[in-house]
């Protein structure tokens, strides 16, 4: 990022009175300063030159960077709509190259609307968007010497709170026992909100594979799971629980009833995305807040389903949403509503520090999610490089550093990258 002095100062007025000076001992000095100096040419010279990337877990996790002419990169990632789409981003790439990176609306807008008849309304063009629109923010940080935040026009919060999603996957059959017990470790680490899943794809009890209604037996499992976590822990922390998706409209009104003595944060999808008047039906049933919007895409897909109503959270996932730029936006539009904003976050620590600095810069921002495999899995500290802490006492202290904060770190990503994919090439 340090440019040389040659190049600072043969754009600078002081290149006549710097020849006088550096034949003296103070200019010695003046020059000595200069060339320790983190000089950066004017802003309009800076310009991208290529983009490259990795993918991991699958093709599941993209990771982009940004190159320009003056050894400036900027880091992004995308996730789930992710699998395959390596030559996206080198489409990305040359309607990019040679563009101010510092334009990040317009380039954002430009790459939208050239993809109008290539799948720009959603999924994989969109999850890969994400990742380039970060990455661009991230560019624009390091150059201005600002982080992410004040680019957005500064921060509401200087740490933002985070719930553990505890992992305990129902692939897995666990017991009520465990439950208790996951709830019980994660306030151990410092948690003060915790997730559960509830969904069971392989329960005993299901009446067949693709029965999307929750037979007694399988509402009887769910309560007993959520009812020994909260007994476990209390009244005081928070509680969400997640449907994925994969129940009807019946057994979500059933689900959301239920769960109402036990004082949830909210129920989190309890049916698909698309049928937002489904959504309301179950949302004026009950008293318990339900959460949805992490398969929404960009700010046209909340509108409706915060015009009628149909939800009490959004959950957008900036990752594939649209990005940060775009998740400002989609909350912006949440708090003409009165809707809090809490966003998805299946990431690295560079996507969670990404939404970290996107949840300070707006006013109606309650929880964001996190990870129990920061904490498990190695992996999430080997792919990226940071300073401090990721994560004490349920909050995330929004990085001060020039972008996001956080580094890719390809050598440590290298041995899980997906095969057969060019790896930052």
């Amino acid at each position: 990022m340090k440019q040389s002095r040659r190049s600072f100062l043969a754009k600078s007025a002081l290149t006549g009175a710097f020849s006088t000076l550096s034949l003296t001992g103070f200019g010695k000095e003046l020059e000595n300063a200069l060339e320790k100096s983190p000089v950066m040419s004017r802003p309009s010279d800076l310009k991208i030159t290529n983009i490259k990337c990795g993918y991991i877990r699958g093709g599941h996790s993209l990771f982009v960077k940004i190159y320009t002419n003056q050894d400036i990169w900027g880091c992004g990632e995308g996730v789930d709509a992710t699998p395959g789409t390596y030559h996206l981003v080198k489409m990305f790439e040359r309607r990019l190259e040679g563009k101010n990176p510092l334009n990040v609306h317009r380039l954002f807008e430009e790459l939208r609307r050239s993809g109008f008849f290539e799948g720009a309304q959603s999924g994989m063009y969109v999850a890969v968007l994400s990742a380039v629109e970060s990455a661009l923010w991230d560019l624009a940080g390091k150059a201005l010497n600002l982080p992410v935040y004040q680019l957005l026009g500064g921060k509401f919060r200087d740490k933002v709170r985070v719930y553990c999603d505890t992992a305990l996957y129902q692939s897995k059959l666990p017991t009520p026992a465990q439950f208790a017990e996951a709830a019980t470790q994660a306030v151990k680490m410092g948690f003060n909100a915790i997730k559960f899943d509830v969904d069971q794809a392989n329960d005993p009890a299901k009446y067949d594979f693709y029965n999307w209604t929750a037979s007694r037996g399988e509402l009887q499992r769910m309560y007993d799971q959520i009812s020994a976590a909260r007994k476990a822990v209390g009244d005081k922390i928070d509680i969400c629980v997640d449907m994925h998706g994969r129940y009807d409209a019946i057994t979500g009104e059933q689900v959301a009833k239920m769960f109402e003595p036990l004082n949830l944060m909210w129920l989190e999808e309890p049916i698909p995305a698309e049928n937002v008047e489904a959504y309301k039906k179950i949302t004026d049933s009950t008293s318990t807040p339900i959460c949805a919007g992490e398969n929404l895409y960009l700010a046209h897909g909340f509108r409706r389903i915060l015009e009628l109503g149909a939800v009490d959270i959004i959950m957008p996932d900036l990752q594939k949403a649209g990005g940060l730029g775009e998740g400002q936006r989609i909350a912006n539009l949440a708090n003409l509503y009165y809707v809090p904003f809490a966003p998805h976050m299946v990431a690295s620590y560079l996507g969670a520090m990404a939404s970290a600095h996107v949840c300070a810069s707006v006013p109606n921002f309650l929880i964001l999610e996190w990870q129990i495999y920061f904490h498990t899995d190695p992996m999430f500290k080997e792919i990226i490089t940071f300073e401090g802490e990721m994560v004490k006492d349920s909050y995330i202290t929004v990085s001060e550093k020039p972008g996001i904060g956080v580094e890719i770190n390809e050598e440590g990503m290298r041995k899980y990258a997906q095969p057969g994919v060019p790896f930052f090439e």
